[in-house]
């Protein structure tokens, strides 16, 4: 493995009492009595899916069950019969952006369903999770059974949904080239473009038709790890369905897994790092030691706080632009777990120290540069926490 680069002057990351110290204040600075943890108070004040599930790994892993188990009973309030989870609940205030959406009290489409992994979390701890796997479950066999389908791949509804808001793999949706006021509008439009079930369940999207490989990667993963709980074998054949796709999608010459749907030929080829997560689930050794050599190659995506969010050789690549090339402490975790699944120590051990050196030296922030971890986005933003869950395992 090689250092991040201009990563002259960060300190080693501090020692792991005091790291998990900071950690829960800033969980705690976040959290909610109606029993979850806003990613951050001014800018993110309402309940967001996959920072939920997060936040309840890392409350599970500072010793407070309660916490973890709370965030997660939350976080299915708003699903609906189908199983549909949105990925903003607006407890406090409905009608907040109530006209966007079209409905009130939470959002219309979903994102990333990271609560497989974090109930998983939660039982390899001890912590009583039977009154969760059943909502999970639906969460799961939503997108598997009901959402529609691009190449044997699970659709994605709108950007939103992936998680990687601003990623260079939706450029092919802004004709006149990418700029941040134009794709502010398009995903307006795009919002309003997708098409529901008659029980307001996001099914499919006319408008933009992909298929992302991470988004896909990650319901295969999530839906493994919560079979480790429920040993639910129809569960298991799903996602090893989406696993095999997933298997024909990479491209050993880009080095990356490519995207289905109409930016197939373009964006949808782009080297994101979000694009690498169906490492999660990857079984062909060639190809996962492919991956794990760019995370920590300083000409590809290594970086002294964390894999850059773009390949450096991307023309997209922009190192402090949201989306498009800085560090993102949640996938840093992921790959970490990635890691950890295919019994690469020494990575695990990499991306553990990038992940505290980012959190320590960004003050806590959303995200931030992963050469020299100048704080970016919200801060302190509470999925920097997991940070404490690299410590020491």
């Amino acid at each position: 493995m090689t250092d991040g680069i201009d990563g002259e002057g960060l300190t080693l990351p501090a020692d792991p009492d005091e790291v998990r110290a900071a950690a829960r204040s800033v969980l705690e600075a976040n959290w909610r009595p109606e029993g979850y943890t806003v990613p951050n108070a001014s800018v993110y004040p309402f309940q967001w899916l996959w920072d939920s599930c997060f936040h309840a790994i890392t409350w599970a892993e500072l010793g407070e069950p309660e916490r973890a188990r709370s965030e997660l009973a939350h976080l299915f309030r708003t699903q609906n019969s189908e199983g549909f989870v949105p990925h903003i609940d607006y407890e406090y205030s409905p009608n907040h952006h109530g006209d966007f959406w079209k409905r009130e009290g939470h959002s219309s489409i979903t994102q990333p369903p990271m609560f497989g992994h974090a109930i998983a979390e939660l039982d390899r701890r001890n912590i009583d999770v039977s009154d969760l796997v059943g909502p999970a479950t639906a969460g799961l066999n939503f997108l598997f059974d009901t959402r529609s389908r691009i190449d044997g791949l699970i659709a994605l509804c709108h950007p939103w949904e992936s998680g990687g808001d601003d990623c260079p793999r939706w450029d092919h949706w802004c004709p006149d080239g990418w700029n941040v006021d134009d794709w502010r509008e398009i995903k307006g439009t795009l919002v309003a473009s997708v098409e529901h079930s008659s029980k307001g369940s996001p099914i499919s999207n006319p408008s933009f038709a992909v298929a992302s490989c991470g988004f896909n990667g990650l319901v295969a993963f999530n839906a493994f790890e919560l079979a480790t709980v429920t040993g639910d074998r129809t569960l298991i054949e799903k996602a090893n369905a989406v696993s095999n796709v997933l298997a024909t999608r990479w491209d050993h010459d880009l080095g990356t897994w490519i995207d289905a749907g109409d930016s197939e030929t373009d964006s949808g080829r782009i080297r994101s790092l979000d694009a690498l997560l169906p490492l999660l689930v990857a079984s062909d050794s060639s190809v996962i030691e492919r991956v794990f050599s760019e995370l920590t190659d300083n000409s590809s995506f290594g970086g002294q706080c964390g894999p850059a969010g773009m390949h450096r050789a991307e023309s997209t690549f922009s190192a402090r632009t949201y989306w498009r090339g800085p560090a993102w402490p949640q996938l840093t975790y992921l790959f970490w777990v990635a890691a950890r699944r295919h019994g690469r120590n020494d990575d695990a051990l990499a991306l553990a120290a990038m992940l505290t050196r980012g959190a320590e030296t960004s003050s806590w922030a959303e995200y931030w540069d992963a050469n020299d971890g100048t704080g970016l986005g919200a801060a302190p933003q509470s999925w920097a926490a997991l940070a404490a869950v690299v410590q020491s395992r």
